[in-house]
């Protein structure tokens, strides 16, 4: 990693540090049902999309929840989700109990038939099985057919081998090296191209156990897959740009970090996004206490209140079936009450005729830190 620069270093360090933020973060069991199987959709829709499979996130997750119907005509590309999503959980399964298998040939050989699996092939393409033809991969010319068993067993004994001891003080940063080790196995998979087909598919999922293996949380580890398919122009870009000459890593493993990065980020807003949802809760059963008919007909309205939209007071009576049956039997007054009441004590706010809950309060619990913008 010579050359690598601290930029790269920095970004590693903050993969580390927001995963295990992630991984210690608890989630309410219906968000965390949610979050998962919305990061497996997309996951799954990036490893298949790149190589040209055109359903949609909500075509796939229909497909993961069995309900997608497709004319014999697609049902090719249901097929592609369903290998893969029988890929990743066999290799979720694995790893998450301890059993995770060392790469062998063998392995990489099962995960492509895995893959390639009752999908429509050239001839020449044997699932699971080195390719015995010379290949063409854009400007990419792949190592001739006769070294790709020979190098795809050096690969393996490469990725199997201890590399804490190359890199030092990293040896107890196991995140840092296992992102470094996911991303240098995808690049180093693609250089090789050892199948007829599925390379890149068997690359991101080596990519999968490799973080997963590295203790990256399981809704974190199909991020790299994702950002690979949002930035699909400049993935190949630096796929083949690593691929001149000698072949220097460094691009694309930069690039790859960043999008890792970026993406863990945005997981930790929704992360944090739950966790003040669940203390605006609380925050409401201290603010409104009591046992009464109005005191409850006020927490609820509060809790019941979407946070991310601006809610008509006209609709407030029929927004949810408790507080329907709430003011079943009241008039409009009693919401216009209601509301005014909730008010002045500042825990909504009126915008035209319509409220929003002041969920914004909740920054004032936060540690304070110094703005140079606005000091």
């Amino acid at each position: 990693m010579a050359g690598a620069g601290p930029k790269l270093w920095i970004l590693l360090g903050e993969a580390q540090s927001k995963c295990r933020h992630i991984s210690g973060a608890p989630l309410l069991p219906a968000v965390q049902t949610t979050f998962r199987q919305v990061n497996l959709a997309k996951g799954v829709l990036a490893t298949t999309a790149i190589e040209g499979n055109t359903l949609s996130e909500a075509e796939v997750r229909a497909r993961l929840e069995g309900t997608l119907s497709l004319p014999p005509s697609k049902e090719y590309l249901g097929q592609e989700v369903d290998n893969i999503v029988r890929a990743i959980n066999f290799v979720g399964r694995e790893v998450l109990t301890g059993n995770a298998p060392s790469l062998t040939p063998e392995l990489v050989k099962t995960y492509n038939r895995m893959i390639l699996e009752g999908l429509p092939l050239d001839p020449e393409v044997r699932p699971g099985a080195c390719r015995t033809y010379q290949v063409g991969v854009g400007r990419y010319r792949p190592v001739e057919a006769q070294d790709c068993e020979y190098l795809l067993e050096r690969f393996c004994n490469w990725l199997n081998s201890d590399w804490s001891a190359d890199v030092g003080e990293l040896r107890d940063h196991g995140v840092v090296l296992g992102v470094l080790k996911a991303v240098a196995a995808h690049l180093y998979l693609a250089w090789i191209h050892p199948f007829g087909d599925g390379n890149g598919r068997t690359a991101r999922l080596i990519e999968f156990q490799l973080l997963l293996s590295a203790q990256v949380p399981d809704v974190a580890a199909h991020l790299l897959s994702n950002h690979y398919n949002d930035t699909r122009a400049e993935y190949y870009l630096r796929l083949n740009e690593s691929s001149r000459g000698e072949g220097d890593p460094l691009p694309f493993i930069r690039y790859a970090v960043q999008g890792f990065v970026d993406s863990l980020r945005q997981q930790i807003e929704v992360v944090r996004d739950q966790q003040l949802a669940v203390h605006w809760q609380n925050f409401i059963y201290d603010e409104i206490d009591g046992h009464t008919s109005a005191a409850t007909r006020r927490r609820h309205l509060l809790l019941d209140l979407p946070a991310d939209r601006h809610t008509p007071i006209t609709q407030i009576a029929r927004l949810t079936p408790r507080l329907a049956a709430a003011y079943a039997r009241k008039t409009t007054k009693t919401v216009r009450r209601d509301v005014n009441w909730l008010i002045e004590v500042d825990l909504v706010r009126e915008v035209g005729d319509s409220v929003v809950p002041r969920i914004e309060r909740m920054a004032a619990f936060l540690p304070r830190t110094y703005d140079p913008i606005s000091a």
